[in-house]
């Protein structure tokens, strides 16, 4: 029996692109590490069968290992951050910088979900953004009601508010049972970023 082979992403180039007949919303949450992992295994996955992911990180300006990886297998996945350079401390209320690089990020991140180009777009940590004042409600609402019928939409972010938990299709919350962190093991590279 011959095994099976996977192919590539330059032989997957040369076939008719992917589509979805039908999008569906999705909220990953919770108080716990894993919420943009998750995104990132949807988006691999769906890599491997030719859909294009775009995501599109708010507060975050901080170099991760996701950036590196989304470069190699570009087309296919595609990560813009909207934050400020390094780690992103949000103060309550914000300050204008940290409103102005989230507006400039929810325009750019509704042109890739409008655009015809993505499969699926993920607006990473926006529920915090919102959390953090930077983004409304009635926003991400507004996401939702003029997302294309096949275009999948992700939120992910602590404090998902029951508005957007309602409006969407699917919520996942991340529970924390044990973490190292409480062991004084800070964020590692590979791992958390």
């Amino acid at each position: 029996m011959e095994a099976h082979k996977a192919k590539g992403p330059t032989e997957m180039a040369h076939e008719k692109p992917a589509r979805l007949e039908k999008g569906y919303a999705q909220v990953y949450t919770g108080n716990c590490k894993g919420k943009t992992t998750a995104a990132l295994g949807l988006a691999f996955r769906a890599m491997g069968r030719g859909l294009k992911t775009y995501i599109g990180q708010f507060m975050k300006g901080q170099e991760y290992g996701e950036l590196n990886s989304a470069r190699m297998v570009k087309p296919y996945i595609t990560i813009e951050q909207y934050g400020r350079a390094g780690f992103v401390h949000v103060q309550n209320p914000p300050e204008q910088e940290d409103v102005d690089l989230a507006a400039e990020g929810l325009t750019r991140a509704r042109r890739a979900m409008l655009s015809g180009e993505y499969d699926i777009v993920v607006f990473d940590e926006i529920l915090t953004a919102h959390a953090f004042h930077l983004i409304s409600v009635e926003e991400m609402l507004d996401l939702l009601r003029n997302r294309p019928e096949n275009v999948e939409v992700v939120f992910t972010g602590r404090y998902a508010p029951q508005e957007v938990i309602d409006a969407v299709d699917l919520v996942t919350e991340m529970v924390e049972i044990k973490h190292y962190y409480r062991k004084g093991v800070m964020a590692r590279d590979g791992i958390e970023r």
